[in-house]
């Protein structure tokens, strides 16, 4: 393709990004460059970001080499011959845009629309290469119509429901609080109690697909650490439900290791547990009323962690099942309510926790299993536990239930921590939840043909103590008919993470109408070939996990592209320069547009972002880095214009031979650390190219000018992908076709980068006397004799004959005497 506007300046002898790069970016935008369709010969590439929230007025660093990896990766992949989607959206729905409408009386839509206005700046400074037609919005009702046509579908297929459920509640702020946000029973925003809630709320049924969004893990080219994450989130276990009687009914508990049971000596409820209260006598009321509030005062994260045990009894017995003695029940605040059955059995002899608790409390510890530690999957053999003494571990387990399976005590159970997905929310700025009530109170879907249920402007953003949100209090907007019956509208908004839960599928079609997306596009664009992020390495991707699989299913995607991300990129952080985390409340961030406009531009500034370290590490910034990547560039410039000023002529064949060799080294190299994804070891390679390139001009001048041109014109192709701006002004001045972009991948040649010579080590038994120069592929007998031939050998052997010759190939000659 052709790129028009473009001439070649005589007298461009000095860098200057600030005339090279605005120039570029509007040639690159009026011709639509990086536009895409699905109509292509190439086989395809999908490459995006994890979309950014645009809470701020712009972007730092920090965020910038998330942007920068994916791009250098995009181009990459351009020109090796891919058909590459890469682009760009806003996920803005969330309480930064809701908080700041409340603190200054600006609108969500009004700060979120002038801070994508910001990021969008930001992002063409920098060369972005999006397609920028295939831009979305979550907060644009024509995105997250199609979200709640999502909702409705999950709804119509009973995997979303309504439940009561306990939540924690900041009565100085008004909000629901997630567990995260909750710090020693305080809100993380104001620093008062918080307490806990009941109140009615939407789920999505995620633990409906449990065991196989476990089962795909495996197969997954993400980072270990990042599958182990969800593993452990999704936390499968196989165990059993034992059942032990009380007079206020049976209690259930979940174990991993029923074989232990004759040794459960207390059991240990959760404090929110449904049978405290009527387990509770009137002598432990009090103690245990006050436990239960203090315990509300945790948040889940802090009551597993917490060392020191703490519990109080409540005066009730329960049976054991296996024993039939009588073992107090407890309550202690370790113990979940959202985890098993809220009960545990504690077997204080063969479970670490446990044993702390019965020790502090002086509970009785009986063993039951001989030569086994404290792992939960420890095996041994039985003691102590009736008629299946002498039993091993494995094999008791399966009796132990059978047997109290059959008197209805128990039975097999597979376990997961995971807990289904709570959807709402009780604030303003966030997509609507497609449901309205009849006057019985039974929820409806809201008809398709109804969609989008459009989010009211309003000056009313800040929530109150009712627990509703601010929708509630909108009663024109509540009203809506369905099928000729007025109802009532659900006030709750979604969890942002719905609409960036199924992004990706709508930027394979964004201009749609008529659909979500089309089963056509998305199945020829899916799975994500690199998604690149540091964050969300358990929800976003996880929910993302669960709403395709569950596409699959229904038959909207290819059962093939289930999985939505087939390789994850997960990077590191750019840190202050003082170790800190970037943050604009801590005043350290530093404004990538700053760095442009000071005139180092945008490609000192990229490459330096991928130089910094390996991408997969969190790092300092560095502010002698961008400094030291520009003059990298002045000097890729500085040399290109006196080569095309000068008038090379003559040959020299060795000047040749080491251009070809040291620039087809450099392809290989730089070739296999793309692949690779070492980004860092690839700018390094560029560097030492171009300290060799002027090395030999140093020594030869520019004569072989054909040769100095095709290494010239290499170097500015492996360069682009990392600094677009100066490569494609480059090969515009070298005479290039198009757009660099497009114009193909460097391919190495084996041939022209062996060594003609090399370097062999000489050693008098086992001493260093000196090297050789030997031709590459010389035989054994030609490398002895050269050896032997070395003056500082010959001075050493003094005329005596070696008693044998040692050879490393290609390493060194040892001459034993």
């Amino acid at each position: 393709m052709a790129l028009a506007g473009v001439s070649v300046e005589d007298d461009m002898q000095r860098y200057t990004p600030r005339d090279i790069e605005p120039k570029w970016q509007k040639i690159w935008r009026d011709q639509k460059l990086f536009e895409v369709t699905e109509q292509s010969d190439k086989p395809k590439k999908y490459v995006i970001d994890m979309f950014p929230y645009p809470s701020g007025a712009a972007m730092h660093v920090g965020h910038m080499r998330n942007y920068t990896i994916s791009d250098v990766i995009s181009q990459y992949l351009r020109q090796k011959g891919y058909n590459v989607m890469h682009t760009i959206g806003w996920d803005t729905f969330g309480l930064p845009a809701e908080n700041y409408a409340i603190k200054t009386g600006v609108a969500p839509q009004a700060s979120i629309k002038q801070n994508i206005a910001n990021f969008k700046q930001q992002l063409g400074q920098l060369g972005m290469s999006y397609d920028w037609s295939r831009e979305i919005n979550t907060s644009d009702p024509e995105y997250y119509r199609w979200t709640q046509w999502i909702f409705i579908k999950l709804f119509e297929k009973g995997l979303a429901y309504q439940k009561e459920s306990a939540q924690w509640w900041c009565e100085t702020d008004k909000t629901v609080l997630a567990n995260e946000q909750v710090e020693a029973g305080k809100c993380w925003r104001c620093g008062n109690e918080v307490v806990k809630k009941l109140m009615k709320q939407w789920f999505f049924k995620i633990t409906e697909y449990a065991e196989e969004l476990l089962a795909d893990i495996d197969d997954l080219d993400w980072p270990e650490k990042i599958k182990t994450m969800q593993r452990n989130w999704i936390g499968k276990s196989q165990g059993a439900e034992l059942i032990f009687t009380t007079e206020s009914g049976p209690i259930t508990v979940f174990t991993t290791r029923p074989d232990t049971v004759y040794g459960a000596t207390f059991l240990v409820l959760a404090p929110e547990h449904e049978l405290v209260e009527s387990l509770t006598t009137v002598e432990n009321h009090d103690s245990v009323a006050k436990y239960k509030r203090e315990a509300q005062k945790k948040s889940d994260i802090a009551r597993q962690e917490n060392k020191e045990k703490t519990g109080v009894f409540t005066g009730s017995y329960a049976v054991n099942p296996a024993t039939g003695s009588q073992i107090p029940i407890w309550i202690a605040d370790y113990v979940l309510p959202g985890y098993g059955t809220g009960a545990i059995m504690a077997v204080p002899a063969h479970d670490e926790r446990d044993q702390e608790f019965a020790e502090t409390f002086d509970l009785p510890i009986v063993q039951v299993v001989q030569g086994e530690s404290k792992d939960v999957h420890a095996e041994g053999v039985l003691t102590n536990s009736g008629e299946f003494d002498g039993m091993s571990s494995s094999e008791a387990r399966e009796k132990i239930v059978a047997a109290l399976a059959a008197r209805d005590l128990g039975a097999t159970k597979t376990n997961f921590k995971m807990r289904d997905w709570l959807i709402s929310r009780q604030r303003y700025w966030g997509a609507p939840i497609p449901i309205a009530y009849d006057k019985n109170g039974k929820p409806h879907a809201i008809p398709e043909d109804q969609l989008p249920v459009l989010l009211p402007e309003t000056d009313d953003y800040a929530p109150d103590s009712s627990g509703k949100g601010p929708l509630d209090r909108d009663e024109a907007w509540k009203k809506v008919v369905i099928n000729g019956e007025e109802m009532t509208r659900e006030t709750d908004t979604m969890d942002g993470y719905a609409c960036s839960s199924w992004y990706f599928l709508r930027y394979a079609d964004p201009k749609n109408n008529d659909q979500a997306w089309s089963p056509e596009k998305a199945n020829y664009w899916l799975p994500i070939d690199y998604y690149c992020g540091g964050d969300h390495a358990v929800s976003h991707l996880l929910y993302s996990r669960f709403w395709f699989h569950f596409f699959a299913r229904e038959g909207w995607i290819e059962r093939s592209r289930r999985e939505p991300v087939g390789k994850l990129v997960y990077n590191g952080y750019i840190l202050a320069e003082d170790g800190n985390k970037m943050s604009k409340s801590k005043g350290n961030t530093i404004n990538p547009s700053d760095i442009i406009e000071q005139g180092y531009g945008a490609d000192s500034l990229r490459l330096f972002e991928m130089f910094i370290a390996p991408y997969d590490q969190s790092t300092n910034w560095n502010t002698n880095g961008v400094p030291g990547t520009y003059r990298f560039l002045q000097r890729v410039w500085t040399l290109s214009q006196e080569f095309l000023a000068a008038e090379g002529t003559g040959s020299n064949d060795e000047l040749k031979a080491e251009l070809l060799k040291i620039t087809h080294r450099t392809i290989k190299k730089v070739s296999s650390d793309l692949e690779g994804l070492g980004f860092n070891t690839a700018v390094a390679a560029l560097m030492e190219c171009v300290n060799d390139f002027y090395k030999l001009k140093a020594a030869h001048g520019f004569v072989e000018a054909d040769t100095w041109r095709e290494v010239l014109t290499t170097l500015v192709q492996l360069l682009a992908p990392f600094a677009p701006h100066i490569s494609e002004e480059l090969w515009s001045q070298f005479g290039g076709e198009g757009s660099v972009h497009f114009a193909g991948w460097p391919v190495h040649d084996d041939a022209l980068i062996v060594e003609s010579t090399v370097e062999i080590a000489v050693q008098v038994s086992g001493k260093l006397r000196g090297t050789i120069s030997i031709a590459t592929g010389a035989s054994r007998e030609a490398i002895e004799a050269a050896a032997l031939a070395h003056e500082n050998v010959q001075k050493t052997l003094e005329g005596k004959e070696p008693t044998r010759i040692i050879y490393v190939p290609g390493r060194l000659v040892n001459i034993v005497v």
